[in-house]
């Protein structure tokens, strides 16, 4: 067997926060990723998934060095970026791009959205006259060619993301992190876009990255889901695993608020109802950092952090007292 495409194990990503007091300035320290592992196999997508706050785009702008990590190992394709010169990272960022959130504010309002696309080819060295493969990656992803010599503002949201799916496919890349793609889009425009990625990863064979705060969006696309909360993996595994044998109680909870399109079903089933909000990552709860809000919660849930573990239907979940 090959090894995995990617290989991430103790990703650590800490902010500092200084605050003048007019006294003496005060440091704080935001730990907005810890201890994150997971691998990501050649062809295959991983889900993370999470409230607002969780850490997942963090961890994704780690795994292209956009941000430094404090501490950890990211390892893509044998390559350890952590000892990358700028060039070096440079030249392998041909193998890794990032689809963004708001596909308008990732696109720039002064350039034609031709130039967007061919802006890779500038940025990496590769000379020559590139309008006939941006024509090719416009109509890869359900654009017309002659959309090029337009600017984004004429566009839709969801034709402004598939520009922006265009761009990151103009290297062939073997990895894209897709943050939130469709999160900024309308529902009904939402699944053109999640069918286009699975297509072009039957087609092209790259490996995805997809980190979103909708599960039930994640579950068409992925193979493997990570679920974070307040900057740690709380559960990972086989897709099926996670959706039909939840062991943490988080990964249930936020199950529970999935809607379902039977409304027999949907009415009689036990939402999960979490109180209080999510604890400060500046000061992160000791122990389990779930425990504030989870109604299983014991008194070893405070003093001992539980480990990731391999649980009998097969995915890994960090729980004291894990649902059965």
């Amino acid at each position: 067997m090959s090894s995995p495409l990617l290989q991430v194990s103790s990703l650590v990503k800490h902010f500092e926060l200084r605050k003048n007091t007019g006294i003496r300035k005060s440091k704080r320290i935001v730990q907005a990723v810890s201890d994150v592992s997971f691998t990501l196999e050649r062809g295959h997508t991983l889900g993370i998934v999470g409230e607002s706050g969780s850490g997942k785009t963090t961890v994704g702008r780690c795994l292209l060095r956009l941000i430094e990590p404090t501490s950890g190992n990211v390892i893509f394709d044998g390559n350890d970026l952590s000892g990358l010169d700028f060039e070096e990272m440079r030249i392998l960022r041909r193998r890794m791009q990032i689809v963004f959130q708001d596909p308008f504010a990732s696109l720039d309002p002064k350039m034609t959205v031709g130039a967007s696309i061919a802006e890779p080819f500038t940025v990496q060295g590769i000379s020559g006259n590139h309008d006939e493969k941006v024509a090719e990656l416009l109509q890869l992803v359900g654009l017309a060619s002659d959309h090029a010599k337009r600017f984004p503002h004429e566009f839709s949201g969801g034709q402004r993301q598939r520009i922006g799916i265009a761009r990151a496919l103009a290297l062939e890349p073997d990895l894209i992190i897709l943050d939130e793609p469709v999160s900024a889009l309308d529902v009904s425009i939402q699944a053109g876009i999640v069918n286009l990625f699975g297509d072009l990863q039957k087609r092209l064979g790259m490996s995805y990255v997809f980190i979103a705060h909708d599960l039930s969006v994640v579950r068409h696309i992925a193979d493997q889901v990570a679920v974070m909360y307040l900057g740690k993996i709380v559960e990972i595994g086989a897709k099926d695993a996670v959706y039909d044998h939840p062991t943490h109680p988080y990964t249930k909870a936020l199950l529970s608020a999935v809607p379902i399109a039977n409304p027999t079903t949907e009415r009689s089933r036990k939402r999960i109802m979490l109180e209080g909000d999510v604890p400060s990552p500046v000061n992160p709860p000791s122990g389990c950092r779930f425990r504030t809000r989870c109604w299983k919660a014991q008194a070893l849930c405070e003093t001992s952090e539980p480990a990731l573990i391999v649980r009998p239907t097969g995915q890994m979940s960090a729980c004291h007292f894990p649902e059965s």
